[in-house]
């Protein structure tokens, strides 16, 4: 079902209210600025969102609630910001670091709305059932490409299939790995510490995106296996409560790389892009662009098409091209369309 497009009314109250809870986290901060003068400022990182509500992690591990400076722009998880202490386990945020990657999507305006900062890994989870889309996994990597982020595919659940269905499972998805995106296929059942995955998020942070049903929530609980700590750590610096698990948080690894779990992310779809944005994102194409003989080919019907030419001559996938054709007309053509 098509998502229903929000009037410009609708819109325009959406922006008042936000405004308005802006304002008064912005007179919070300021008045907490006012009570602790020129104290020093610290460095730490930004671990859980709730609205309004954010906990800063300091250098020692310890959390604070704190509130931001609205000037500064917003804070997400995974952002290292500088804040400065104005009470027991409480702070003011009062700038953001630079942002080494930044994963957003399209929000309720259209305007791109920030889920998670500096992550290093994108996880595209995939199961035999439900069986992959290759629409969303193209989707998934177009949006790793643009951020400059590794992306990998998780073949999560291969224990539900015999050796024969496995082989043509991977089979199906080796078109990705030909392009260097790695198939990872693992199993909960066979390997319950998910070593393969532990050792790709060492040092790392991460994100695990996929279609509802492949078994994240499961390989987050493997890969925590102390979550029930850290949630009720992170509620009580928060106050949230049961608030915290539908909150944006970053959990900290066993290996030493953290992984973000956000509502946010689990819904993520790529916004409206250009067309010469979205041929960037497929990197088998980059070799062939700029060489069709007209400068706005669509890839489509024209003559001397370079990227076409390269399909039947087998240096991209036709599904790969099939799947270029699906999002420009989703995320290029669909948005002139209602613009």
């Amino acid at each position: 079902m098509p998502r229903r497009r929000l009037s410009e009314r609708q819109i325009a109250r959406i922006q008042r209210i936000q405004e308005r809870r802006r304002s008064k986290v912005e007179a919070r901060a300021a008045l907490a600025l006012e009570e602790i003068g020129d104290e020093a400022a610290r460095d730490g990182l930004v671990v859980v969102r709730h609205g309004a509500n954010l906990i800063v992690e300091d250098q020692q591990g310890r959390c604070h609630h704190c509130v931001t400076r609205q000037h500064i722009g917003h804070p997400v998880c995974g952002d290292r910001v500088v804040w400065q202490p104005c009470g027991p386990q409480a702070g003011v945020i009062t700038a953001i670091h630079h942002r080494a990657t930044l994963l957003s999507r399209p929000g309720a305006s259209g305007a791109e709305k920030p889920l998670a900062a500096n992550i290093g890994l994108l996880i595209v989870v995939v199961a035999p059932q439900p069986p992959p889309t290759g629409f969303l996994i193209d989707q998934y990597l177009v949006a790793a490409e643009r951020i400059g982020v590794s992306a990998l595919i998780l073949c999560n659940k291969m224990d539900l299939l015999d050796e024969t269905a496995r082989a043509r499972f991977l089979g199906d998805l080796q078109h990705y790995a030909e392009i260097g995106y790695p198939l990872l296929p693992l199993s909960l059942k066979q390997d319950q510490r998910l070593a393969p995955l532990r050792q790709r998020l060492a040092g790392r942070c991460g994100i695990l995106v996929g279609q509802s049903g492949v078994g994240k929530s499961s390989l987050i609980q493997a890969l925590l296996p102390a979550l029930e700590v850290q949630i009720g750590a992170l509620s009580g610096a928060t106050g949230l409560g049961r608030h915290t698990t539908s909150a944006a948080t970053s959990y900290r690894l066993e290996s030493g790389g953290r992984l973000i779990d956000s509502p946010g992310v689990r819904s993520f779809r790529l916004g409206a892009i250009e067309r010469a944005e979205l041929e960037q994102g497929f990197p088998e194409f980059r070799p062939f662009i700029g060489r069709c003989r007209f400068s706005n080919c669509r890839h489509g019907q024209e003559p001397d098409c370079a990227i076409r030419a390269a399909s039947a001559g087998g240096a991209i996938a036709p599904i790969r091209l099939r799947a270029f054709h699906q999002l420009a007309k989703t995320v290029i053509d669909g948005a002139r369309s209602q613009a």
